[in-house]
């Protein structure tokens, strides 16, 4: 007699906790940079911020849920490093567990836990805390350390300054690839984003089209908007959270479309609004808004932009 078991009938190996522990190693190389970069204060910030969402996680399962708990799948600690990542090196660290506890029991648990949220966690609880506390997170230090340190403009509000006619020097391309610049902790050294990307796309898990379908339509839209300078546009596409954003957020499982079609649809979607906000919002920033509306249309370009059924011909 034969039996047919029931699906997956071929089994890759592959796992949540394997895909988390893939994402941290490439988190790696921006991590370091950070310490190097921003000193005690990077080291304070991403320990506090792993640590409130993996206590939040665990008690929300434990005695809100009661169901057995999902801390064992790093998913939490990935959102801490990612928030981490999203925020300036000396905030303070009630506000960081304020955007650990949105991030965790707002944006993830209360709508099922992993594989039920709709917008990615760090993205939501960043978005939240830059709404809250707009003071606290837009004070970029510009030196290692955590308390009293010396604060400065962010790159992308220096090219703001600059595309609107202040006499202003905005950072070298070179600066900018590197990390020599302000901004939250893990955002700032694009090649070191760029390299934990490629790990990912080596490891097969990620895929090219998210990542590269925002930088390149962001390369566009912004020559376009920024006075057909192709040195402003390269620039918006190393400074600020563009890289982190395109290689570690955008591609969140979750919260992307589930094939390549969708995928190169929203990634193009996601670069077109980055680069409003940024040349006509108030924000110097645009990639976190993006992504988040891109989120809430995720479902609605699953829906209309589907493979083709095997077996089924078009007519």
């Amino acid at each position: 007699m034969l039996n047919v078991s029931l699906s997956p009938h071929v089994h890759s190996g592959n796992s949540t906790r394997k895909c988390m522990a893939q994402v941290l190693v490439a988190l790696v190389p921006a991590l370091l940079w950070s310490f190097y970069q921003f000193g005690i204060g990077a080291l304070i910030v991403t320990l506090s911020s792993v640590a409130f969402c993996v206590l939040f996680e665990f008690l929300i399962t434990r005695f809100l849920l009661k169901t057995p708990t999902t801390v064992g799948d790093l998913s939490a600690i990935v959102t801490g490093v990612l928030l981490a990542f999203n925020v300036p090196s000396n905030i303070d660290i009630w506000i960081l567990a304020i955007g650990a506890l949105f991030a965790i029991g707002v944006a993830k648990m209360s709508f099922g836990g992993l594989g039920c949220n709709i917008f990615n966690p760090a993205l939501a609880g960043r978005i939240f805390l830059l709404i809250a506390y707009p003071v606290q997170m837009t004070t970029w230090p510009t030196e290692a350390g955590y308390a009293d340190v010396a604060t400065g403009a962010t790159p992308l509000a220096l090219i703001g300054q600059y595309v609107n006619g202040a006499d202003v020097t905005i950072p070298s391309i070179v600066d900018c690839l590197v990390g020599n610049t302000g901004g939250s902790l893990g955002e700032v050294s694009a090649i070191a984003l760029l390299l934990g990307g490629c790990y990912l796309l080596f490891r097969k898990t990620i895929t090219w089209h998210i990542p590269v379908s925002v930088l390149l339509s962001a390369f566009v839209f912004g020559f376009l908007f920024f006075g057909f300078d192709a040195k402003l546009a390269v620039e918006e596409l190393l400074c600020g959270g563009m890289m982190l954003g395109a290689i570690f957020m955008a591609t969140d499982y979750v919260s992307s479309p589930m094939n390549s079609r969708g995928q190169l649809l929203y990634g193009v979607c996601i670069g077109f609004l980055t680069m409003v906000i940024r040349r006509y919002g108030a924000y110097p920033e645009g990639m976190s808004f993006a992504i988040f509306i891109m989120n809430a249309f995720t479902p609605l370009i699953n829906k209309y932009v589907k493979p083709q059924r095997f077996g089924v011909v078009k007519k």
